[in-house]
């Protein structure tokens, strides 16, 4: 965690503690305390523990940071009651807004000080015990799902059959360490939109630098969910968000030239209309890493090597192959009980030829087949036309044939060159925040000309499980770290027309 994430945190702690110190010193004298214990940071917290007779040791709470944001408004909240303030509306103010409800209660004449004393004969009704443990419960979850876990529901097939449609699972943020919010205002519990509207369910009035605490390096192999790199600008329709991400549709609309497919979709912003997302409110996606940074990874027929060296697939990966199985016959009973193949899906299909079909297989169920004396090779019935990352004249690469392709790591100076620029560009410009840009084979960083970089991040490469129906890195190029949310741990329920009780509380592998 660098020096200047640490004094960011402190920082806002400290404001969260001084700017009511306006008000809360015309407070202190009306409670008896000199007024310039207000102005010292911290103790004055202490001084109105102490006068409202509560226990000290919540003011070395306040350090722990993140957290101590929430304790210093519970420290004003029994502060007020000293004053008689005692209405939800009275605690909401003192709790947000200290720093212009204090000089009220400060200078008002009709506010006095009525003491711990006078605190205690209120009671509070019913009503306000239930919302108060509600607010209680809200802070503590919000606290448990950005620091220890959170819920993640699978959307789609991309990480079949590792992880199906409607799997509930719980992600580790422990796993690469927790995460602080870059967005902290923000409806509890809703991610980037108010559930039923197309508005945002967050403001950016407040914005924090990328800060990780306990940081733990992403491993190859790893299930990840992560928040997706080219979600940050989208087109704000149900037909659309990161389904048909915008960087897509502009390449298409431009015939291949984005600035004329986003000069088209600008001057229909009524049509297509654009919302735009900090890294931590883009949507969620999951897949596995691949590749970390500083390997060096490519595609062949849709086996993925590492820095030279095949990789195996994982187990319950998907890809579609020809099954020659010499003279017998495959019926979808046989293939869904002895090889988990789901034919429903169409994934089990028998070609012009006898004997020869072309089945969507796990890495499991090939290996038993090939065991069964079938003969498995991939399948070339399976259409691999899209273009893929990076969308330039220089990289001729497909779904299934991919790389090879460095994968930048921190620290790391890489040369410039007209062949990789359109590779890392984005990873220059955008996620590590530059001016950058190429101009007649020449390169130019923040107005000045370079042929080099030095990276700022470990970056990775996501891919899904189900090869050839996945849209992953393949597409999009990297991860950076600051979009890693945590780790895929359990499948904690799982549902189709009913539970699959096979599936509860497996742990992702």
């Amino acid at each position: 965690m660098p020096l200047s994430h640490v004094l960011t945190v402190y920082l806002i702690s400290l404001l969260l503690v001084f700017l009511p110190s306006f008000g809360l010193a015309k407070m202190f004298q009306k409670a008896g305390v000199p007024q310039w214990k207000a102005f010292v940071p911290f103790y004055n917290t202490w001084v109105m523990q102490e006068l409202a007779h509560r226990p000290k040791h919540w003011v070395f709470w306040q350090l722990i940071p993140v957290i101590g944001w929430f304790i210093t408004p519970g420290i004003f909240i029994e502060w007020v009651k000293l004053f008689g303030r005692f209405t939800f509306g009275q605690h909401t103010l003192a709790a947000l807004f200290a720093p212009f409800y204090f000089p009220y209660l400060g200078y008002s004449d009709n506010v006095r000080y009525i003491g711990p004393e006078g605190a205690r004969r209120y009671v509070k009704p019913g009503w306000r015990e239930w919302v108060d443990a509600a607010i209680f419960a809200i802070v503590a979850a919000t606290l448990i799902r950005t620091f220890i876990f959170e819920a993640y529901t699978i959307p789609s097939g991309s990480m079949e059959k590792t992880l199906l449609v409607n799997d509930f699972l719980f992600v580790s943020k422990f796993s690469y360490g927790p995460r602080i919010p870059n967005t902290p205002l923000s409806i509890p519990f809703v991610h980037n939109y108010i559930p039923g509207t197309d508005k945002k369910s967050y403001t950016t009035l407040v914005q924090l630098p990328y800060t990780r605490w306990f940081a733990s390096p992403v491993e190859r192999g790893d299930v990840v969910v992560f928040n997706f790199p080219a979600g940050d600008t989208v087109i704000n329709l149900p037909d659309y968000q990161s389904a048909r991400p915008y960087y897509d549709l502009i390449r298409m609309l431009g015939n291949g030239n984005s600035d004329e497919g986003r000069k088209y979709l600008l001057e229909r912003s009524d049509q297509f209309p654009l919302a735009i997302h900090p890294p931590d409110k883009t949507d969620n996606y999951i897949k596995r890493c691949t590749a970390v940074a500083g390997d060096s990874v490519q595609v062949i027929n849709n086996t993925v090597w590492i820095n030279g060296r095949q990789q195996p697939n994982p187990p319950y990966s998907l890809i579609k192959y020809q099954v020659v199985t010499n003279g017998q016959t495959l019926d979808a009973v046989t293939m869904e009980e002895q090889y988990d193949v789901d034919s429903d899906k169409a994934e089990f299909t028998q070609t012009n030829k006898p004997f020869v079909y072309n089945i969507v297989l796990s890495a499991k169920a090939k290996g038993e087949m090939e065991k069964a004396g079938y003969k498995v090779t991939p399948s070339t019935d399976v259409p691999d036309g899209s273009p893929v990352f990076p969308y330039d004249k220089y990289h001729s690469w497909s779904r299934d044939n991919f790389g090879a392709v460095w994968v930048p790591k921190k620290g790391v100076v890489m040369q410039l060159t007209p062949e990789n620029y359109s590779i890392y560009e984005r990873a220059i410009r955008v996620y590590e925040h530059n001016d950058f840009y190429m101009k007649d084979g020449r390169f130019f960083l923040n107005g000045k000309e370079t042929t080099s970089y030095q990276f700022k991040m470990n970056y990775y490469w996501m891919m899904g499980d189900n090869r050839q129906g996945s849209q992953d890195s393949r597409f999009w190029g990297f991860v950076p770290e600051d979009r890693i949310v945590g780790k895929a741990w359990l499948i904690w329920f799982s549902y189709e027309g009913g539970p699959r009780w096979k599936r509860l509380f497996n742990i992702v592998k």
